[in-house]
């Protein structure tokens, strides 16, 4: 009779096939941006995927400045910042948000769709990301995706 003998591999942070890959928001909703973006830093799309390691691969968001918000939250969604002073809390409008730090709508966006322990801040840090088209990543030569050909 013969004998199979089959072993469960697990990835760790040595054996992780990590890659870089170029996002583009363009006109493109920021929940759907953020979602796509946190599957892709946790490396859900892959099949050796494991829920307590980082295997994701890192992510370049380029164009967050011309991201799409739908309904009205242009004049009604706001951003809490407090500065750890007493009367250092301020509400921000997304569109003072967005004319300040462009950038910050996504990475907040994708923060929040990541977990709230140590990977998910070790996972934060694999996002990089730039209002406009110009990004200084060219030597890691990120594949670029289309978002919609993600889940």
């Amino acid at each position: 009779m013969d004998t199979l003998s089959y072993k469960t591999v697990f990835v760790n942070s040595k054996t992780a096939d990590k890659k870089w890959v170029l996002v583009d928001a363009e006109n493109q909703p920021l929940g759907r941006v953020a979602s796509r973006v946190a599957y892709i830093l946790r490396g859900k799309h892959k099949p050796s995927y494991s829920p307590h390691v980082d295997c994701g691969d890192n992510v370049i968001v380029i164009n967050a400045a011309k991201v799409r918000l739908t309904g009205n939250k242009w004049e009604e969604k706001t951003y809490r910042v407090y500065s750890g002073y007493p009367g250092g809390q301020k509400e921000l409008k997304v569109k003072h948000m967005l004319y300040k730090k462009p950038y910050y709508l996504v990475e907040e966006a994708v923060r929040g769709m990541l977990p709230k322990n140590r990977l998910g801040r070790h996972l934060f840090r694999n996002l990089k990301v730039y209002a406009g088209a110009e990004h200084p990543h060219a030597a890691q030569n990120p594949t670029v995706i289309n978002l919609n050909d993600i889940k």
